[in-house]
């Protein structure tokens, strides 16, 4: 898969990120089409989380360049992130566990708000038409992603796959057009793996949003990817279709050693 610049939603241009004498990204480039999964992988170290931490403008890179919609996110503050149209999940869950999912998932649309702080304090009409309309996002994504039967329990009090879809709809809430998923399969059993794959790929196809996916669980990432781009030691070693990494020698070399 070529990918035509016109078509790419997020351009990565030779990203090198330094931290003292330790090069942690050395000079990585490669580019996200529209309505595509991409998975990024790489033994541990590799420097795929750095990469994401980049993207989030929670690292700062010394060399290269970021491109959303062809447009430098370089200077972008973090907390504009999602008002650009870039969402994120992390590894650690960071849910507010006595609110209820609804309400979780009503928090990731707050960059969608326009009512601000002292319109949260002195509701109006404006004010309750807003959040209404937020209720009504979250409902959908709560039933797009089965929670509607936890719906309104307390996050803290569901199991942990449970929280993870909360998250997952979190970051949804916020309607991006780039999904940052950080290894999502984390602590997920078979079952839970293959809810995952199924909506990964709805979010590809119904929503049209973009995936970029940091996965260590291979056959999650095979299953999903449209695309892969292998890091090792902060350097790219490989990119291309599922069935080309798995056969790509230096990424055969990077899991499994040897020659």
């Amino acid at each position: 898969m070529v990918v035509d610049e016109t078509n790419a939603l997020l351009q990565v241009k030779g990203i090198t990120v330094r931290f003292g004498g330790i090069t942690a990204l050395d000079s990585v480039s490669f580019d996200l089409p529209r309505d595509k999964i991409c998975g990024l992988i790489g033994p541990n170290g590799a420097g795929k989380t750095t990469l994401f931490n980049c993207l989030s403008r929670l690292y700062a890179y010394q060399e290269g360049d970021l491109l959303f919609e062809g447009k430098s996110i370089t200077e972008t503050p973090v907390h504009e992130m999602t008002q650009i149209g870039i969402g994120r999940t992390f590894q650690n869950l960071a849910m507010f566990k006595t609110m209820t999912v609804q309400e979780n998932v009503m928090v990731g649309a707050h960059s969608k708000s326009e009512t601000g702080f002292i319109g949260g304090l002195l509701p109006n009409a404006k004010t309750r038409k807003e959040e209404q309309h937020l209720r009504e996002l979250a409902d959908d994504l709560i039933t797009r992603l089965k929670l509607t039967d936890v719906a309104h329990r307390q996050v803290g009090d569901l199991p942990f796959g449970y929280q993870k879809r909360v998250e997952f709809a979190r970051a949804l809430a916020a309607q991006p057009r780039l999904l940052l998923l950080d290894e999502p399969a984390a602590g997920l059993n078979h079952e839970e793996l293959e809810d995952l794959a199924t909506l990964i790929k709805q979010v590809r196809d119904d929503m049209g949003i973009s995936v970029l996916l940091v996965e260590h669980h291979m056959q999650l990432v095979m299953a999903v990817s449209d695309w892969i781009v292998a890091l090792n030691f902060g350097k790219k070693i490989a990119e291309g279709t599922p069935e080309e990494i798995q056969k790509h020698p230096d990424v055969i070399r990077a899991y499994l050693g040897g020659d």
